[in-house]
């Protein structure tokens, strides 16, 4: 695999390799002998993924990182291309984001920043699988930086920090009968209903931080109960999804969801830290600059929240529409990738 190829031939180059989560290494192996073709770099490899980075003696250091995995394929390896469009399975989310980043390690030998290339597995599933979370454990030295850039899908615009998620489960209760004999029990499914309208009735918070805005969200996505077609209900379990602002700690968010559920039984499933945008920071100044736009939320969660709790500012840039992300259609524009190419190059070279 030839990193100083044009990125755009690069990043078809990695789709073609198929690299669902938990199937990485072929890639993986790719990568990494590309990256040793460069005596510039040291690299080291961690399960399947691929560590790379110099050691220049810059009195700051950037990290490049971005995933390898991709979600299930659908018909959609090998790539093709259609004028400016290039289709397949990860070229939004986000393997043109990678190949920007590899040919940047190969092309920049001497860049004005020491760089760290981090290129991981497993983001695409649950997070205990997380690639990075195993390097953060393994290779802690590896993740020192005074900015990281996490190449995901932006449309080329600059997303910084990311919001924190929780998922609870709110369980009713009830007495089963036979629904013929409705009088005779007392349907959890109906105590449901109460849930509902809170969450119906519930204003969610809008957060101003470094000038971004961040809007919180709390959702039921998913419901369950029902014995049989005849027969009264004696539980039923509401999921709800809170997405919270990065000034939240996953503490207080949590303390907020069992506040407007009090009264009801509920039971913490999943939570996730949002990251602050940390635009403050010298290193995120000059990077903004350098990209000409201004910072906006980031709505979801990224790996940045990762790398905010070690005390590293982090901002998600990436030539990939997220709107494309895991889609049966999934494509990038190509002179998104030269964009931002070129931007990245402005601000490291």
């Amino acid at each position: 695999m030839d990193l100083t190829a044009d990125p755009i031939d690069l990043t078809a180059a990695l789709v073609d390799v198929p690299s669902v989560s938990g199937d990485e290494e072929k890639l993986a192996d790719a990568v990494e002998a590309g990256l040793r073709a460069h005596p510039h770099l040291e690299v080291v490899r961690d399960g399947q993924a691929v560590l790379a980075r110099t050691r220049l003696g810059r009195p700051s250091r950037v990290l490049l990182a971005g995933h390898l995995d991709t979600v299930p394929i659908a018909d959609n390896v090998p790539s093709r291309r259609e004028g400016d469009l290039l289709y397949g399975c990860g070229t939004s989310d986000m393997k043109a984001g990678d190949a920007v980043f590899l040919h940047l390690a190969a092309t920049l030998p001497e860049p004005r920043h020491d760089l760290t290339l981090v290129f991981y597995d497993c983001e695409e599933v649950e997070a205990v699988r997380n690639g990075l979370g195993r390097i953060e454990r393994n290779l802690p030295d590896w993740l020192a930086a005074d900015l990281a850039i996490l190449g995901e899908p932006t449309d080329g615009e600059v997303e910084a920090g990311c919001q924190g998620t929780l998922r609870v489960e709110v369980r009713t209760t009830g007495r089963r009968a036979h629904s013929a004999r409705s009088w005779l029990g007392d349907n959890a499914i109906h105590h449901a209903g109460e849930i509902l309208r809170r969450l119906e009735t519930y204003t969610p918070r809008s957060v101003d931080i470094d000038g971004c805005r961040y809007r919180e969200g709390l959702q039921a996505v998913r419901i369950a109960g029902g014995v049989a077609g005849n027969v009264v209900p004696d539980e039923a379990v509401v999921t709800i999804n809170f997405r919270f602002a990065p000034d939240r700690t996953t503490d207080q968010a949590e303390q907020h969801v069992r506040e407007v559920l009090d009264g009801y039984d509920v039971t913490l499933t999943d939570l996730s830290a949002g990251a602050l945008p940390g635009l403050s920071q010298p290193a995120a100044q000059q990077f903004l600059q350098a990209t000409g736009t201004t910072p906006r939320a980031k709505y979801g969660w990224t790996d940045v929240s990762r790398f905010a709790a070690l005390g590293i500012p982090a901002l998600n840039y990436g030539p990939g529409d997220p709107n494309l992300a895991h889609t049966r259609d999934e494509h990038v524009d190509t002179r998104a990738i030269t964009r931002c190419t070129e931007v990245l190059t402005a601000f490291l070279a």
